[in-house]
């Protein structure tokens, strides 16, 4: 560890309580220098067990980089030696602030896969042969632009695909129907602009450049089974495609240009260099990442509720947290995505849309503004929400109320 770091160290005896899910962070997170720790979190029964911490791991640093609640309790197995290690020391330490870049990295990989596979039954990224399958679910949703680029990109990761004439008979029927030619960038161009209804990328393709949102906003999806999960929508400030660049591995899920966007694009040699020369970026690149972890966390706490209607209700919740609004003094709060997007944010993909919306707006909490999802009475959603928890932690069996 580097002088310049100098973490205090703190000590808990066996069985002691060193972090408690859902309560505020105390503005430091731990690196274990001694002895063993107990994980445990709300997701324990849906997600693979990792509970056990041990010397060199840390310990409550995603809640502390977020600025969000913790997401985990954490309790000593053992006497334990802590390093309490502040915000602002991690960028005076580079190979630190590199290590927590890559565990959220791949933390981040993992928990995108389990949701995928929670809510539409399948986390294999990487495979071009679903290119085919993308590309016809967007023909299909009318979405040309990104059906041909699907195409295309089947054709060049399957020059000798099985569905190679197909695929040529879809692409010169539907290209006279592309409004605005995709825009084309080396790797080395670094401002790109691009317009809406593109995709940045797909599913299972390389990659080795991030993206930071100047303007505009990004749709993450995942599409299998002819279904569509939005996994975010990301805006000024937010990186794209950091995942795929830091592990040298297939894009894992597609983005689409939700909103005519300006990027800064960064390859692996300028991310090196942001790294070591500017240290405020990389502090910022950490609290998104870890930003986003938490709300995946959010995500799959959502798909733990079976009532469809409590989990949409649950879904608004997060995203109004996930906005930081202030949901003690907002009365009403319009949205930035569609009614069908929520219930893709919620992984709800057997529902019909309609008659769910229904039941919502019959309640007189929501309503649509410009294709958008308005919030009438964000009290009444919080309500509802804490509700159909409440109602699962106490395995209650609950009807859709109104």
């Amino acid at each position: 560890m580097s002088d310049s770091l100098q973490p205090a160290e703190v000590k808990f005896a066996k069985g002691s309580s060193i972090i408690l899910e859902g309560k505020p962070n105390s503005n430091k997170f731990y690196i274990i220098k001694e002895g063993k720790v107990q994980i445990t979190r709300e997701t324990d029964s849906i997600m693979p067990n990792e509970n056990v911490a041990g010397t060199g791991e840390m310990i409550g640093v995603v809640s502390v980089m977020a600025s969000r609640n913790y997401i985990e309790s954490v309790m000593a197995l053992t006497d334990v030696v802590l390093m309490a290690v502040e915000q602002t020391q991690i960028s005076r330490n580079a190979s630190l602030a590199m290590n927590i870049i890559k565990q959220f990295s791949k933390r981040l990989r993992k928990l995108n896969e389990i949701f995928s596979k929670r809510v539409i039954m399948s986390a294999a990224p990487g495979n071009p042969s679903n290119f085919l399958e993308i590309a016809a679910f967007y023909e299909k949703a009318g979405k040309i632009n990104q059906a041909f680029y699907a195409y295309q990109q089947y054709l060049i990761y399957c020059p000798d695909g099985n569905h190679k004439s197909k695929v040529q008979e879809r692409i010169i029927k539907i290209k006279p129907a592309i409004a605005v030619a995709r825009p084309e960038y080396s790797a080395d161009t670094m401002k790109q602009r691009w317009t809406k209804d593109n995709l940045l990328f797909i599913e299972g393709e390389t990659g080795h450049n991030l993206y930071i949102i100047q303007a505009g906003s990004v749709k993450i999806t995942k599409i299998a089974n002819n279904h569509e999960v939005v996994l975010a929508i990301l805006k000024k400030g937010d990186v794209v495609g950091e995942m795929a660049m830091l592990e040298d591995m297939p894009r894992g899920a597609t983005a689409e240009i939700n909103e005519n966007c300006t990027l800064l694009s960064v390859n692996q040699s300028n991310f090196a260099n942001l790294v070591k020369e500017q240290p405020d970026m990389v502090i910022r690149l950490i609290a998104l990442m870890a930003d986003r972890i938490w709300y995946r966390y959010r995500q799959l706490t959502n798909t733990i509720i079976e009532n469809p209607l409590g989990r949409v209700y649950d879904a608004l919740l997060i995203q109004l947290e996930k906005e930081r609004i202030n949901l003690s003094e907002t009365n009403s709060y319009l949205c930035d995505f569609t009614f069908k997007e929520l219930i893709g944010m919620a992984g709800i993909t057997d529902a019909n849309i309609d008659e769910l919306y229904n039941k919502v707006y019959a309640s007189r909490r929501v309503t649509i503004e410009n294709n958008k999802v308005h919030i009438l009475n964000i009290a009444s959603i919080i309500k509802e929400a804490e509700y159909y928890r409440r109602a699962r932690e106490m395995g209650k069996d609950l009807r859709d109320r109104i």
